[in-house]
């Protein structure tokens, strides 16, 4: 199996490139503002760049489109910015799969939903309430109409080993690393969603990409929790967790300038159905596996 993933330099794209690989795959990788020594430049907005790897003499098999704009305040102050580099990007990839006669995997989210009633399935009409949300929406519409046998994989709360550390537990760990006087953080208690970890995704992946499975498959541990619940257990792996203290606030007070889904999260009910033996790692097994560096030695990879 021959595999290119685009943004393989990020959290969910350098996992993939790892797992595959140490399943025997020949796979590239892509990075195009954040290089690294497994990556090649693409940039999936100047298709034509001559800088570009050359994807279609490589001839993959699949395609991973895991880059993405994902600041979705940002999103939401920038629109055209947004729609640029979240639906154009995947109307270049989708071309780009079809010139190479590859299938192709989508990342989403959650966050094409409302959150009003979730955790959320497969089956649940999308209805996003940010600009992030509907240019995801956007793209998944088009991957699916126009890519044959073409896969979308909505996630949410991604974690997990990361060069940049970006995502939230390793933030919330650095934050604490950095800061030498105790301080306050404020989050939302009323925005809930389903944590994942960024290998879980990869294994789960490699599943669906081996059987050729097409369509919209939820992925999703056993944990769902807000933000505030999220941060706590973190701490509680640190050996001084009460440097922190966490403030839990209603969204409202916090002035976002994008709305968010609240009771979001999604069920992987389908995937389950499909793969019962497949277990997913919780946000504990993740902590409990780094806790041997104590909190000063806490580093990220």
């Amino acid at each position: 199996m021959k595999v290119f993933v685009i943004g393989g330099s990020g959290l969910v794209g350098s996992h993939c490139l790892t797992y595959f690989r140490e399943k025997g795959w020949k796979v590239e990788g892509s990075h195009c503002n954040y290089a690294t020594d497994r990556t090649s430049y693409y940039n999936t907005l100047e298709p034509q760049n001559k800088n570009n790897f050359d994807v279609i003499s490589f001839r993959p098999d699949v395609i991973v489109h895991c880059a993405a704009l994902t600041n979705v305040d940002y999103c939401e102050t920038h629109e055209e910015e947004s729609y640029q580099h979240t639906f154009k990007s995947t109307e270049h990839v989708c071309e780009l799969s079809m010139i190479c006669g590859a299938r192709m995997v989508y990342i989403s989210t959650d966050y094409v939903f409302n959150g009003d009633h979730g955790p959320y399935n497969e089956n649940d009409i999308p209805n996003p309430i940010n600009i992030y949300g509907k240019h995801k929406l956007l793209s998944e519409q088009l991957v699916i109409n126009s890519i044959i046998d073409s896969l979308v994989i909505r996630v949410t709360n991604v974690y997990g080993d990361e060069a940049r550390a970006k995502n939230f537990v390793a933030r919330i760990i650095k934050q604490c690393q950095d800061n030498k006087q105790p301080f306050c953080l404020k989050l939302p208690y009323d925005q809930f969603a389903t944590p994942i970890n960024a290998y879980d995704i990869a294994r789960a992946m490699f599943c669906l990409i081996s059987d050729k499975k097409k369509g919209i498959y939820h992925l999703s541990s056993t944990d769902y929790m807000n933000r505030v619940e999220l941060a706590k257990k973190i701490l509680s792996y640190l050996n001084n967790d009460q440097f922190i203290n966490v403030e839990p606030v209603d969204s409202s007070t916090l002035k976002q300038i994008a709305k968010r889904p609240l009771l979001a999260g999604l069920l992987k009910v389908k995937f389950t159905n499909e793969y019962p033996t497949f277990v997913f790692n919780s946000v504990d097994n993740y902590l409990a596996s780094i806790r041997k560096y104590s909190f000063s030695e806490w580093k990220h990879p």
